[in-house]
């Protein structure tokens, strides 16, 4: 799978409300198939948007539904599922977790936030993961990673340094902070010379106006697509020989010296 068909779903998450956003869910999926995509994409905490407060009420064990939902879905089209990211309950806390289904409907990938966004209360409510977003996607290294984890270039280049060749960012970034959204996404793709494919939520909550501009960003940090600011379905195709082509261009991870980063 050198060449992907990617789809975002870039949409208004419906505050506080499981059971309205995985009927609404459903329907976007359906629809998003008609592209005929080989990965579909999905924002950040899709199943309840940042309603933090009453996570003791709307978290779920250990994702159990939503892990139910994304592997039936993948299934049942035939698709990867990059399937954005939900509030996951343990006996330890609620993480913001990101999963990943491959066409089977077979997990490949359980990613919990590593950088919580202090601005938005998440240090309050969630814990933070530990451990790495990397899988294989089909015969692709990739990397999944949450919002603000997007800030910390070091942690993207743990990721690359790995062999992941595909970034994918799931994220509820506001408005506000939109040109810091696409300059980080952008100034990702160039460094690590990978495919970053980021997507957003559209609309709002009671507190805040997120941003959209879903991103399909090349190795060479050219902007392949980007969506507005509201509800839209936003497909691009991958050619992984690019990023072969560009890390042969500027050969950066040969002329790295490690030992002067510590």
């Amino acid at each position: 799978m050198n060449k992907w068909k990617v789809t975002c779903i870039q949409h208004d998450v419906i505050f506080g409300n499981p059971e309205a956003n995985y009927a609404k869910m459903e329907k976007l999926l359906e629809r998003a198939m008609k592209d005929t995509p080989d990965v579909i994409v999905l924002p950040e905490l899709w199943t309840i948007g940042y309603d933090l407060t009453r996570l003791d009420e709307i978290a779920e064990e250990g994702a159990g539904r939503t892990k139910a939902f994304l592997s039936e879905a993948a299934r049942r089209y035939g698709v990867y599922l990059v399937g954005g990211s939900t509030a996951k309950r343990t006996r330890d806390g609620v993480y913001n977790t990101l999963l990943v289904y491959d066409r089977e409907g077979q997990p490949i990938s359980e990613y919990d936030k590593a950088h919580l966004f202090k601005l938005m209360d998440e240090h309050l409510y969630l814990r933070s993961g530990s451990g790495k977003g990397l899988f294989e996607l089909g015969s692709i290294r990739s990397a999944g990673v949450v919002c603000y984890d997007i800030r910390f270039p070091e942690w993207i280049r743990t990721h690359i340094s790995s062999g992941a060749e595909t970034l994918f960012v799931v994220a509820q970034w506001p408005l506000a902070r939109l040109e810091h959204w696409r300059a980080l996404l952008i100034a990702r793709a160039i460094e690590n010379q990978c495919w970053v494919i980021a997507c957003n939520r559209s609309g709002s909550d009671p507190s805040n106006v997120f941003a959209g501009h879903s991103m399909v960003v090349g190795p060479w940090g050219e902007v392949i697509a980007e969506a507005g600011e509201s509800d839209e379905f936003l497909t691009a195709d991958i050619d992984m020989a690019e990023v072969i082509k560009a890390r042969g261009r500027i050969p950066v991870f040969e002329d790295r010296r490690p030992e002067l980063y510590e």
